[in-house]
């Protein structure tokens, strides 16, 4: 069978989701109404015996009929590997397989380390992350060399730090920074946001989340994927991401739990598609240590009294990779 033309592979996954919603339900699909829950992936075996499989992500708009390829997602990432063993596309390898993947989109690649039990993905574990309602089992993700997503560098614009000006005349200092994907990182004091609030109390505040889209598309045009905010507010949405960051600061996290701000470096909020982030996604985690200067790692570095060296920036890797299956 040949393959589909774009236009209706992305009829499909938008039919699948149930894509376009104006009410934001995606009642009729599979879809949850949040970016976090609509997306998919294509996964298949690889031509190239350096890689076991390939995976090609989509995110798919929630209230208009728009799939974007130009990213990659974590969650996703980690759900390659249960189900390439369980499709048969990669042999079981007990208690751990492990699975080169390569992501197309963005032609970066992973080690997953999947557990298997009677030959197929394991799926119960003790493992838990906040967001997912019940523990599972933990699949750890080894990203190999995840800078330059876009094919350029670490810091795609070649500065760690710089100004834009926004419509209302203001002018704020934003970190663009690629690892794993592109990032735009803003303080949350210079848009007037609270970093510590929750996602949906993030997601009521219309004005903040206009401005917020209205930074990300100027970092659309700086990266060249869009000749104006105009455009990048119509066609560039899965990337870059953008977040809020702030100084350490006690906070509730979306499982309920009273995070002390002792136990805190950074505190940061993601918003992808217009939407808050649940969690704070891996990928998007990978950026904030990676870029020396950048005002993330700038913010860390002063508001923590400590220089983030190899050392944090392994145990941050570590933490990033770590996702669960539910």
């Amino acid at each position: 069978m040949a393959p589909y033309d774009q236009m209706t592979r992305d009829n499909i996954i938008l039919t699948a989701l149930g894509s376009p919603d104006p009410d934001g339900r995606q009642i009729d699909g599979l879809g949850g109404g949040i970016s976090s829950l609509s997306k998919a992936a294509l996964i298949g075996r690889s031509a190239n015996p350096a890689y076991d499989v390939t995976f090609n992500f989509a995110q798919v708009d929630v209230k208009k009929p728009f799939v974007d390829w130009s990213g990659t997602c974590g969650n996703m990432s980690a759900a390659v590997g249960p189900f390439a063993i369980d499709e048969g596309l990669v042999p079981a390898v007990e208690p751990v397989t492990r699975l080169h993947v390569l992501a197309t989109n963005t032609g970066k690649s992973y080690i997953a380390h999947v557990p298997v039990r009677d030959g197929q993905a394991e799926v119960d574990g003790d493992y838990r992350i906040d967001g997912v309602p019940g523990p599972g089992a933990r699949i750890a993700l080894e990203y190999l060399k995840p800078d330059g997503s876009l094919g350029g560098a670490l810091l795609p614009t070649g500065m760690p730090r710089q100004q834009i000006r926004l419509a209302d005349g203001r002018e704020v200092t934003i970190s663009i920074v690629d690892a794993a994907l592109p990032m735009v990182y803003v303080r949350a004091a210079d848009v007037g946001a609270e970093a510590t609030r929750l996602a949906p109390e993030l997601d009521r505040d219309q004005a903040l989340q206009a401005v917020l889209e209205e930074i990300r598309c100027h970092a659309v045009v700086l990266l060249g994927l869009a000749s104006s905010v105009e455009a990048a507010h119509e066609t560039v949405k899965a990337i870059p991401k953008i977040a809020l960051v702030a100084p350490p600061a006690a906070y509730q996290s979306s499982s309920g739990r009273s995070i002390t701000v002792e136990h805190i470096d950074l505190v940061a909020r993601a918003i992808s598609m217009e939407n808050t982030h649940r969690t704070f996604p891996a990928t998007s985690s990978m950026c904030i240590p990676f870029a020396p200067g950048s005002a993330a790692c700038t913010a860390l570095r002063a508001l923590s009294g400590s220089t983030p060296g190899r050392r944090w920036i392994s145990k941050s890797l570590v933490r990033s990779s770590d996702v669960t299956r539910r």
